[in-house]
């Protein structure tokens, strides 16, 4: 599957190079191309199997709208993040600067919705609202920046809306468009989002502990003001001298202060805490499955499910 969507995305730009797209074409393409694990399409496709879809065709358009869409978000995040490397590769700002990078991630949202208008209204529809929600939900990011008061409930609702909502959203149209009813195609909906809920809370952890395969050094949600949930958590159960401690650490972080950050955060149990809820949310995820007969799909559905657990063992 991750094969046919690669082979479907290099199809797709190298055709709109010939239709004379040129460099932007090109520097979006070095970053879709660049691997990643295709999660999003890899689900839409499989969401619209265990739906009972027959033919791949149908549903591959969305699938490639949501990875589109969703590399979109990454070039604009890297803006934002001033990262240097994405996926191994430059950025695209780095390399073509700023002006250039933002058209580059707007070419790609375009993209994507071409591609996903093909489908009927309510579907597009659903694509809009969960590409709004990623919109304000980045403003609700930006505006708890460093921001110390940060709650579960706002972290909460910015994972809904930038992560877990195009898992969800993804889902869910896949499920109409294999033709399920509204209420069966929801609950495909609700695992997507259980399933990009624990994923982030993953990335939280990775983040921390460090690993090579996300492409950036630890602690660089830290060292951008990310309240992330182990941070918001330790704030929480903290107190007094430790607390204002962690405080400091927060708003003036760098690297030499990483081993005490990790302590102060073992002293809380948040790391401990943030996998907890990972697994809760994947059981959840899991539980949604169970409206679907056994199939090769539902299979490599709860495969995916494994996988994003054991992500930071």
């Amino acid at each position: 599957m991750r094969l046919h969507v690669d082979a479907a995305l290099e199809a797709l730009v190298e055709d709109e190079i010939e239709q004379g797209a040129g460099q932007v074409a090109e520097l979006c393409a070095s970053m879709l191309l660049a691997g990643g694990k295709r999660l999003r399409p890899l689900l839409i496709m499989l969401a619209h199997e265990i739906a009972g879809g027959q033919d791949v065709e149908e549903v591959m358009p969305l699938a490639l709208a949501f990875e589109m869409i969703h590399t979109a978000t990454l070039v604009h995040d890297d803006i934002n993040d001033e990262a240097g490397l994405r996926r191994g590769v430059e950025t695209i700002h780095t390399r073509a600067g700023l002006a250039k990078a933002v058209i580059a991630g707007d070419w790609l949202f375009v993209q994507g919705f071409g591609l996903g208008g093909r489908y009927e209204e309510h579907i597009v529809r659903l694509m809009a609202k969960c590409c709004a929600d990623i919109a304000v939900a980045e403003f609700h990011q930006l505006d708890h920046v460093l921001n110390l008061a940060t709650s579960p409930e706002d972290y909460l609702a910015i994972v809904r809306g930038k992560t877990a909502g195009p898992f969800a959203a993804g889902c869910h149209a896949a499920g109409l468009v294999a033709g399920l009813t509204a209420e069966q195609a929801a609950g495909l909906g609700r695992f997507g989002m259980e399933l990009g809920i624990a994923f982030q809370l993953v990335d939280d952890l990775l983040d921390l502990r460090g690993d090579e395969r996300m492409g950036k050094p630890r602690g660089a949600d830290v060292l951008e003001g990310k309240m992330t949930l182990p941070l918001i958590h330790a704030l929480t159960l903290s107190h007094g001298k430790e607390r204002q401690r962690l405080a400091t650490l927060i708003e003036s972080f760098n690297d030499e202060h990483f081993d005490e950050l990790m302590h102060l955060l073992d002293r809380s149990d948040s790391l401990s805490y943030a996998e907890i809820l990972v697994k809760t949310h994947l059981e959840r995820a899991v539980l949604e499955l169970d409206a679907f007969p056994e199939s090769q799909a539902k299979s490599l559905m709860l495969h995916i499910t494994g996988y994003v657990m054991k992500r930071h063992t």
